[in-house]
């Protein structure tokens, strides 16, 4: 039975209540495990998003320490609600993190990078199925983030669960991932 968006979002959000702070602890530790994996390691500019607590996110911190781990630059943006634009900028140890209205971790200074320049974005989403679409909160940050991206650009979701087969009413427009990563597997569309 295949859900359209609206339907995707509400029971995701409900399975990710549900999830123990511990649970998503250990579920996000194995998807940065999954991620060693991947054939992304020779890339030098990696975006990350800091995830909202209250929201059940996928921990990234993990994703981060792999990352610093190996020398890379990594990217962290700042979300416009007026605009839906979000503006990334380097994550060193001079940055520093303020949550915003909403629970998201925002960069309050640090050194621009221009979208062109991301080579790999790991990708928040609240569901995806097997066609590489996925489901964020709707509000299409990420959809405007990626259009800006090179075509090159390599895409990875982070999901706790695995993938719905198909979800209905998804958009052309929609970017679709290159790779879905959960703690069980990594999706290659």
């Amino acid at each position: 039975m295949s859900m359209n968006k609206k339907e995707v979002r509400v029971h995701y959000k409900n399975l990710r209540k549900e999830l123990s702070l511990d649970a998503v602890e250990d579920k996000s530790l194995a998807i940065a495990n999954k991620i060693i994996e991947l054939p992304i390691w020779n890339k030098t500019y990696y975006h990350v998003f800091l995830p909202i607590e209250e929201q059940k996110e996928v921990n990234t911190e993990y994703i981060l320490h792999l990352l610093s781990g190996k020398d890379k630059e990594i990217v962290v943006s700042k979300s416009d609600f007026e605009t839906r634009a979000m503006s990334h900028f380097l994550l060193t140890d001079n940055t520093k993190i303020k949550k915003n209205e909403y629970n998201i971790p925002e960069p309050i200074n640090g050194l621009p990078v221009a979208s062109e320049m991301i080579e790999v974005v790991f990708v928040p989403l609240l569901a995806f199925d097997l066609e590489g679409n996925r489901v964020g909160y709707g509000k299409g940050f990420y959809d405007k983030f990626l259009a800006e991206c090179k075509p090159e650009t390599i895409k990875i979701g982070l999901s706790f669960f695995e993938a719905e087969e198909q979800i209905e009413n998804i958009f052309e427009l929609d970017i679709k991932l290159d790779y879905c990563v959960t703690p069980e597997k990594v999706y290659e569309f």
